[in-house]
């Protein structure tokens, strides 16, 4: 059985390292709008998501309490808007498992793990975003049963 939690200040080197992964995985995929190596957040940014109720982190650790995997969550509610209705949902802003620990099934471990705290925190849904070119991440996001919800679609110029 695989440990979650919340991510804590401690885990922060660990958790970018994950998220230079994360980067190479877009930069490979597509170099022109990806720079790699890269993060998307500082030290200090990640301070803050971490200590903020609406943006929980939630990271799945080995037996040294490191983690290996991690799920970035956003709370979105759209209110009173004249098309949209007020569902609350749980936006997963980011889902990584290291590279070195793959196949272990963390990754649906994690995102199991955030299903269980949309439930209990009544949320209607949970939506992410998976980029076309990584199609190793849509295979698995469909083998948990998402469905598309919309497409976003572009034409380079």
């Amino acid at each position: 059985m695989q440990k979650i939690r919340r991510a804590e200040k401690r885990d922060i080197p660990a958790i970018l390292r994950l998220l230079v992964q994360v980067d190479m995985v877009h930069h490979e995929g597509r170099p022109d709008i990806f720079k790699g190596p890269a993060t998307k957040y500082s030290d200090k940014e990640l301070e803050e998501i971490f200590s903020c109720d609406s943006t929980p982190v939630f990271v799945c650790v080995d037996e040294n309490d490191t983690p290996v995997g991690h799920a970035f969550c956003i709370h979105k509610q759209v209110k009173g808007d004249s098309v949209l209705t007020d569902i609350r949902t749980l936006y997963i802003d980011d889902i990584c498992v290291d590279e070195a620990s793959r196949g272990k099934h963390i990754g649906k471990a994690l995102y199991e793990y955030v299903v269980g705290y949309a439930r209990e925190q009544g949320f209607y849904n949970i939506t992410l975003n998976v980029w076309s070119c990584n199609k190793s991440a849509m295979a698995f996001y469909e083998s948990l049963g998402l469905i598309p919800q919309k497409i976003c679609m572009e034409k380079i110029l």
